[in-house]
This record gives structure tokens, sequence and C-alpha cells, in this order.
């Protein structure tokens, strides 16, 4: 079964007074890369969280966003350094002292400074706001994972479209190379004329077309070629990861089409390649959402 690796889940859950909300994409990716955003008091959910998706993920870039609502999330405490206001305030009376100076000091002075004020955020313990994190987590995953399913059975449909059109080339190409080595002895044949105004030697006539023929002999390639389209179709069928193989099927079954077109002296030879180039980077623009 192939499965894309674009996808996108969402999850929304109230419980207890909290709203957790879920949202995680994935985008093609050489490897598998986990980015999370969440609150800093779910950190330590981190690596469970990974370990649940690793189960269903093996490539692709995922952006996973953790959102959380409700109270009893973190409590805060104010906390008044006492003896640095004590010294504060010896400080100014000895100034005052010391110069003559007039004045008091006003309560705004005091709270008004951060380094007498402060207030403390400290995270409270909450098993079942974990519990419904992960929860949410799920869902949403879940969902990514049928949309990655959906997504990879349009590939799927799309590939043998295109796979279609790569076997009718080949079926064309094999019906009409044998004809380009007879085409060429009889365009030889009627040259050796023009220019001896007599018959050709027979003898080197052949060994001519002999040499023609296994320069331009796309055999093997052809052989090649449908074979690395069976083994394609064949990978499609299987199961798990299976992007990276299909990415260098092409690569082979361009490289073989690269070699007839280097061979090939024959205008229709020609347009077919094009045809088989076309349809190749059609399936290989794919193949790199496949997981």
């Amino acid at each position: 079964m192939v499965i894309s690796m674009t996808g996108f889940g969402r999850s929304r859950i109230e419980s207890g007074g909290h709203t957790v909300i879920v949202e995680m994409k994935t985008v093609n990716h050489r490897f598998s890369e986990l980015n999370i955003r969440m609150p800093r008091q779910l950190m330590k959910l981190e690596d469970k969280i990974k370990k649940q998706l690793s189960t269903f993920i093996n490539r692709g870039k995922i952006d996973l966003f953790i959102d959380i609502s409700g109270g009893g999330l973190i409590h805060k405490n104010l906390h008044i350094d006492w003896g640095l206001i004590e010294d504060y305030h010896q400080l100014v009376n000895k100034v005052k002292d010391t110069y003559s100076l007039k004045g008091d000091i006003a309560l705004s002075d005091l709270l008004g400074r951060g380094e007498f004020v402060t207030v403390e955020e400290t995270e409270e313990e909450n098993a079942e706001l974990d519990e419904l994190v992960m929860e949410a987590v799920l869902k949403a995953s879940d969902e990514l994972r049928k949309m990655r399913m959906e997504e990879g059975k349009a590939l799927h449909s799309d590939f043998l479209i295109h796979l279609d059109q790569i076997r009718i080339c080949l079926d064309e190409l094999s019906a009409h190379a044998p004809a380009v080595t007879l085409q060429y002895r009889e365009r030889l044949r009627k040259r050796i004329r023009e220019w001896s105004e007599g018959d050709p030697d027979e003898a080197r006539l052949l060994s001519e077309v002999a040499i023609f023929a296994d320069k331009s002999d796309i055999t093997e390639e052809l052989t090649r070629l449908g074979s690395h389209l069976q083994y394609f179709h064949a990978t499609l069928n299987q199961d798990g990861v299976m992007g990276r193989k299909l990415d260098f099927i092409i690569q082979e079954m361009n490289r073989e089409v690269n070699t007839i077109g280097s061979k090939a002296n024959d205008s229709s030879i020609s347009t077919l390649v094009v045809e088989l180039k076309s349809a190749l980077e059609k399936v290989r623009e794919q193949v790199q959402n496949v997981e």
C-alpha cells in the first residue's frame, strides 16, 4: 500500500476544566523529523509522544502543535526579598542624613522594582491532564494517518496512469526498433548508388549495416526497462516503506532511457524517448511524496 508523506490531523478534547487542542501536519522529507511546540510543563511527555508517532510514521517532516487552556496549569507565588528592602531602606535614610535631604520612600518605589518583588511560577503535577494530552495526540495522529493513506491511494492511481504510458512507449519502441536497421540499409544502398553510379559491394554494405545495428541496438535497454517497470509495479503492492526504493527504480529507468536516447538514429525513437522522459519525470515527482 502506498502511503503519502503529506497529511494533516486535528483534535480538540475538553475535560476537567481543561481544553486540549492538537494539530499536526506532515510533508515530504528524506528522513523522519519531528518538531513539537507545546507548553513547557508538557516537555516530560515528549519522548512518549515521539514513540507513539513512530509507530505509523517512518518518513516525513512532522510539525506538532499542542495548546492547553484552563486553570491549574501553573501555580504563581509572590516572592518579596525583605532583606534587600531593609538594606535599601537603610541606605536611603543614610543618604538623607548624610546630605540633609528630605523625602520619604513611597510604596511604589518598592513595588515597582523587580529585584524586590518577583512572581515565581511552579508547574502543577496533573496526571489526568497528561492522559488528556496523550488522548488528543492519539486522536489527531489517527486523522493524520487516514489522510496519508487516502493521499497514498491517489498517488497509486496516478502512478498506474503514467506507468501505462511508459508501457505503451516500450511496446512501440520494441516494435519499431528492428525496422530502423532495415531503413538504414536501404538509405545507405541508395546513397552508394548515387555516389558510385553502380551497385554497391554487398559484403561492404552488410559490414556497414552490421556496425550500425550494433551501435544502435537498444534491445538490452528495453529488456532492462521492462524489468524495472515490473519491479515498480510489484513494489507498489508491497507493505511498508517504499519511497526510497521507488526513487531508486526511477533513477535506473531514467538511465536506460538516456542510453536509448543516445543510441537513437531515428526520429520516431527520439519522439518516444521524449514521451518516456516526460512520463518518468511525472512519476519521479510523485515518488518524492511516498513514505
